[in-house]
């Protein structure tokens, strides 16, 4: 602790006020003295999943459930995810490994933290932070065949859905509440609407909104891409262009990009949008607005000279960022 305090870094800092002590009875306590119970060993995933999943966590056999869920239900899935990042690492389990097919209403953070090798399904709706800290599973959600109303018309997940996710994939048939992909990193999204604050703070990964979107589209969004279906016009008024283009989309690859997620949108949840999308491909194609971020794009292109040049990997990702440093600084003319 000596050390610390005489590191040179540490002169002229002050934190008496930040440390300060008061004086009070003993009878006050200043630090944890109760156990506190958050009632996980009565959670869906210690009481079920866990134990059903025991093939799939110990030797990596096809795991296949159906069961109802209700909304006192949260943080489904992250258990049984944790066991398995514990025995497989990042890498986790080949794809479907593990399919938890649920019906009904899901509490908060539905398929939080799920990794590789989970495919959690939800016939029904879902609470907010759906996909927290998704890391590379894959989400379903849709409503039940037996709902009456246009999935595309009515909102089906709650709240910052995908908040932090690093990998993995979601494809949601209905309308995300506000903040849906703020802060995702990595994670490719197909949804078919958002409220206000979509893709806020994005710094990676793919989303495509086959719908209207709220307002503030995309602020702070610094990285990723954004594909929203623009059939009137009028997303340039919800999208908040500080930091990021709106372009419309010519390469053939990235407009096939687009489709096949839209196709697999269609073949995992059964949307009637997405299927009327691809139907009239060659009409909706050209209504497509990408997002991008000024500084994305900048990296992207400097990544391919970069490739031109014969670098490849990460070699190419450190060149082209480094490229971009020393272009912002010129600008700034520091």
């Amino acid at each position: 602790m000596a050390g610390e305090i005489d590191h040179w870094k540490c002169h002229g800092l002050d934190f008496s006020e930040l440390l300060y002590r008061p004086t009070v009875p003993e009878s006050v306590g200043r630090f944890c003295q109760i156990d506190q119970d958050h009632g996980l060993d009565e959670s869906l995933d210690k009481t079920i999943l866990i134990a059903h999943c025991r093939p799939a966590i110990e030797s990596a056999q096809k795991v296949d459930i159906n069961l109802p869920i209700c909304n006192t239900n949260r943080a489904v899935g992250t258990a049984v995810g944790s066991e398995i990042t514990r025995r497989y690492g990042a890498e986790g389990l080949p794809e479907d490994t593990i399919r938890l097919n649920f019906t009904g209403s899901a509490g908060q953070s539905f398929g939080a933290f799920v990794p590789c090798g989970m495919t959690l399904t939800l016939s029904g709706d879902a609470n907010d932070y759906l996909g927290k800290g998704l890391s590379g599973g894959k989400l379903i959600i849709y409503p039940p065949p037996e709902s009456q109303f246009t999935a595309a018309e009515n909102v089906i997940i709650g709240n910052v859905a995908l908040y932090g996710a690093t990998s993995g994939s979601a494809f949601i048939s209905g309308l995300a509440g506000e903040r849906f992909c703020v802060r995702n990193s990595g994670a490719i999204a197909v949804v078919e609407g958002v409220g206000d604050h979509g893709c806020e703070y994005m710094t990676g990964g793919r989303v495509i909104v086959i719908g209207a979107t709220g307002r503030n589209f995309a602020a702070g969004m610094s990285g990723g891409i954004a594909y929203v279906l623009d059939c009137d016009g009028s997303f340039h008024r919800n999208c908040n262009t500080q930091m990021v283009d709106l372009d419309r989309i010519e390469d053939e690859t990235e407009i096939e990009l687009i489709k096949n997620l839209i196709f697999q949108h269609a073949e995992y949840t059964r949307s009637a949008r997405a299927t009327e999308i691809l139907l009239a491909w060659e009409g909706y194609r050209a209504a497509f607005v990408r997002v991008i971020p000024h500084d994305y794009r900048r990296v992207l292109e400097a990544q391919q000279q970069m490739r031109t040049v014969g670098l490849t990997g990460e070699e190419a990702a450190m060149a082209a960022f480094q490229s971009n440093t020393l272009q912002m600084v010129r600008v700034a003319g520091t």
